[in-house]
């Protein structure tokens, strides 16, 4: 299911009208059910996953916060947090990297094998990827560095927790929350306010303008270009260029707004996602106000960890670079997508 579709139109006003008839202390169970199902309408045997990412995130934060409380050498207590921690990124991160990834690799090294003059060629066997795999593998791995860290308690109810991890609005294109601002608001009912109705309805209006009117609009006019570049000229390309920057912002936003808009009107605030981007004046600006929620994912949950710039400026190089070539593999299992994320260093 997708925001600009005749089903959605007519699942959102349900859950919308089902969730303020409900008593205020069981609605969250209400989103949960409904965000499962919005999830399975695109292919129900993937619910596992989104499932298993929960379980296992869910079981190392309480772990992790009964490690922190008990008794013992601070030392040792550090050493079993970092291996719970460890745990559940290694288990999260390898299925990304299975549904994901594991083509990419097997493809990899397919070619490298031909180059060296081998026989061998590794089967990867047809796998769909599973919408929304990234956004929310990276919000709960997020909540389990958050309780690792000490800046919030490991949530104790599961359905909660699931829900924060599952949330329909912004399951399968973000913006990625933070457990420190949905997961509190979901730890709490909210409630019906006209004036919340009625800017979340102005902002899905102008998402879906976006999204539908500007960015779909331009796709029919950039991708047979793009599809059939050998046969157009240099200004045909070159304008179909610029409108593909237009239209991918357009695509981008308009999402992240009508995910915005949806939580609003049920009395959720999430975060921007962009903030004018192409009004930037430099690279830096550009990135701080680019995809908002995944640059500050990569700085906390990365850039940081690595040492920042706190370990000297050959140092910050490094984790700087390492961070782009990852943001380039996020957006695609494909060396063109690395290429594209390690020229912004550059």
């Amino acid at each position: 299911m997708i925001f600009n579709s005749v089903q959605f139109l007519i699942f959102f006003p349900v859950v919308f009208m089902v969730y303020f008839l409900l008593p205020p202390g069981i609605r969250y169970i209400w989103l949960l059910v409904s965000s499962y199902y919005f999830y399975i309408c695109w292919n129900p045997k993937y619910i596992i996953l989104i499932l298993f990412s929960t379980v296992i995130t869910y079981i190392s934060g309480i772990v992790m916060e009964i490690l922190r409380e008990g008794k013992g050498d601070i030392r040792l207590k550090g050493h079993d947090l970092k291996i719970c921690a460890a745990i559940s990124f290694i288990l999260n991160l390898s299925m990304l990297f299975y549904f994901k990834y594991f083509e990419f690799a097997v493809s990899t090294l397919n070619r490298i094998f031909g180059i060296i003059g081998a026989e061998a060629e590794i089967s990867s066997g047809d796998m769909i990827l599973p919408v929304g795999i990234s956004f929310y593998i990276f919000q709960a791995l997020g909540y389990t560095m958050d309780v690792y860290r000490g800046e919030i308690k490991a949530e104790r109810n599961f359905l909660r927790y699931a829900l924060f991890v599952s949330f329909f609005p912004q399951l399968v294109a973000g913006p990625i929350e933070r457990s420190k601002n949905l997961l509190r608001q979901v730890d709490s009912p909210t409630y019906f306010d006209l004036e919340n109705v009625r800017q979340g309805l102005l902002t899905m209006a102008y998402g879906l303008f976006m999204k539908v009117a500007v960015a779909d609009r331009l796709a029919g006019i950039i991708d047979p270009i793009y599809g059939d570049w050998i046969n157009h000229t240099g200004m045909d390309l070159g304008a179909a260029t610029m409108l593909f920057a237009v239209q991918i912002y357009c695509d981008f936003e308009g999402y992240s707004q009508l995910a915005i808009g949806s939580a609003q009107v049920l009395g959720f605030r999430i975060n921007q996602n962009f903030k004018t981007p192409y009004l930037s004046t430099n690279i830096r600006e550009f990135w701080k106000r680019w995809h908002i929620s995944l640059t500050n994912w990569f700085r906390d949950y990365l850039y940081i960890p690595l040492g920042g710039s706190r370990k000297g400026r050959g140092r910050k190089y490094i984790n700087t670079m390492i961070v782009f070539l990852i943001s380039g593999l996020w957006h695609g299992a494909s060396w063109h997508f690395v290429v594209w994320g390690g020229k912004w260093f550059l």
